[in-house]
């Protein structure tokens, strides 16, 4: 992915400070649970069964990264530069590129304020290197650092992001890129394409502010745009209570709410195509590699040129529908995993979701837009393969108009697809709560890092999705991959409609403590996480 630099570190004097407190510290110091402080019962991340996973996964080249999450200035285009969080001193952080079969040998060194992680969405990895706070690590203290190491076996397009509160709707995000030794794809060029919702330091606002504005619900007002209860029996966090100060997966301060900024709350916005309600934040802008449409990110190519481009969610509450101007594209891959190719004129992406796609060019300037569903606000890069001038901001494509692909229609390319087999186990996720209380939840009980949904290692485990509410919800697993049913695409981050029940499969092969989670970082850090355990 080209890149221009985006960030500046707030002073010199921040790096050789964070310089010399990382000098004194020891690797991977921080609060919090060891991971051996496993209930009984259950494998332990850091115990022989993951390491006996690891083995057999076998150890190929090191690929050495070293990662810093600093406080940053932000370039975002257009005339804004606001204050956040980065990793180094790009939008998205730089990428982090290797071959599967390969050994990655990251360093962690943090420099802000607070504790934080690295959690690698989509990999199935060892267990004590998935990033979680306080379930397979301890948090990465301010001013210290954290290896990790791990092997990486499957080619694919991943994303890497903290685990750490809401701290994934700052800047602390990048592509992670996988390459297939035995790529059976054929194009010319290959583009990464990130696209966010941003609101931190814009007027004041902080995604720990917006989630404490959430968190005190709607009831006040006597509207209820999320509908669904937290179910009988349920642990309800509801009405205008305050988790601002808390992650519910490290058990430490995110960092401080700013008591500025305006209102973030967002009522009204609809989607057909999300069921209804399409997000709980109003963003001032959304973002293609960190830049917005008045400032876009420019590709080039030559006509004809065949072109891979690779799609990733990184927002916190947006989906989005994607299409390139008077292009359809071909889907080739979705969560890493190929499928059956099928062409669209544009493609629905939840948050946590990425697609690849293939693109033959036309000649000319073409919009690459990304239309935050439902809020009726765009994000937008450029194609430009020949003369004429770029359209501006607020281009829509005809393309948009179209209904887009879901994951649904896919099928699973047959060298991937989940073999047939009765499931083992079948593990109902009743997904609870209301915009009225903000208490969402799985089964009416928010996060415990200490309750687990029990399986055991070689089982067909089915995980039954039932939404009981009147919001659509991202639901990402950890270190596995699940199928759609009826030879459907394999997948770890799946959207549930509101009212539906979704059911999929995974092989539980991959033991340890793994979260089930909505991938809006809202709902989640309001409560809508579990963990899949192994039993020992």
């Amino acid at each position: 992915m080209r890149k221009t630099t985006r960030r500046a570190v707030l002073g010199a004097g921040i790096a050789a400070a964070g310089s010399g407190l990382l000098a004194a510290c020891s690797k991977g110091t921080g609060d919090g649970p060891s991971p051996s402080a496993t209930p009984g019962g259950f494998v332990s991340p850091d115990g022989r069964e993951v390491a006996a996973a690891e083995a057999r996964r076998g150890t190929g080249p090191v690929r050495q990264v070293r990662l810093t999450a600093t406080p940053a200035r932000l370039d975002l285009g257009g005339g804004r530069t606001v204050a956040s969080w980065a990793y180094g001193d790009t939008l998205p952080g730089r990428e982090v590129r290797v071959t599967a079969g390969d050994t990655l040998a990251l360093t962690l060194a943090n420099h802000l304020p607070v504790p934080t992680s690295v959690h690698w969405h989509g990999l199935a990895l060892r267990n004590d290197m998935d990033g979680v706070p306080g379930l397979t690590q301890r948090p990465v203290a301010a001013g210290a650092s954290h290896d990790y190491r791990f092997a990486v076996t499957h080619p694919g397009t991943y994303w890497l992001h903290p685990h750490s509160g809401t701290q994934q709707d700052r800047g602390l995000y990048a592509p992670l890129i996988v390459e297939d030794p035995k790529e059976p794809l054929k194009y010319d060029k290959e583009w990464v394409v990130v696209l966010d919702d941003w609101v931190d330091g814009v007027d004041g606002s902080t995604p720990d502010a917006v989630l404490a504005e959430l968190a005190k619900g709607m009831e006040m007002g006597g509207m209820d745009h999320g509908g669904g209860s937290n179910g009988s029996g349920g642990m309800s966090h509801g009405g205008g209570h305050d988790m601002s100060h808390m992650s519910m997966t490290s058990a430490e301060p995110a960092s401080s709410p700013s008591p500025t900024g305006p209102p973030r709350m967002l009522m009204g916005a609809t989607s057909d195509v999300l069921g209804g309600d399409a997000g709980d934040v109003a963003y001032p802008y959304y973002l293609v590699n960190g830049r917005t449409p008045e400032n876009p990110e420019t590709f080039t190519a030559k006509p004809g040129d065949r072109v891979r481009i690779r799609l990733i969610n990184a927002g916190g509450d947006t989906a989005f529908r994607v299409a390139l101007g008077d292009h359809r594209m071909t889907v080739t891959h979705t969560d890493g995993f190929p499928v059956e190719h099928i062409q669209t004129d544009a493609l629905l992406l939840g948050m946590g979701e990425r697609y690849d796609v293939l693109v033959e060019v036309k000649d000319g300037v073409f919009p690459l837009t990304a239309l935050a569903e439902g809020k009726k606000r765009t994000a937008l890069a450029l194609l430009r393969t020949g003369g004429g001038s770029a359209p501006g901001a607020d281009v829509r494509p005809r393309e948009l108009e179209s209904a887009p692909l879901t994951a649904d229609r896919l099928k699973a390319d047959g060298g991937v697809a989940l073999k047939e087999r009765r499931p083992d186990r079948t593990i109902t996720l009743k997904l609870t709560g209301s915009m009225a209380k903000y208490d969402w939840a799985i089964n009416g009980r928010t996060y415990s890092p200490s309750y687990r949904q029990p399986v055991a290692a070689g089982e067909r485990v089915r995980l039954a999705f039932v939404n009981a509410t009147t919001m659509w919800h991202p639901m990402h697993l950890h270190g596995h991959t699940f199928a759609l049913p009826g030879g459907g695409a394999r997948k770890d981050t799946a959207i549930v409609l509101p009212g539906k029940r979704l059911e999929v499969d995974f092989d539980a092969d991959n033991p340890g403590l793994w979260m089930i989670h909505c991938h809006n970082v809202y709902h989640a850090e309001s409560g809508m996480m579990t963990v899949l355990g192994y039993r020992a």
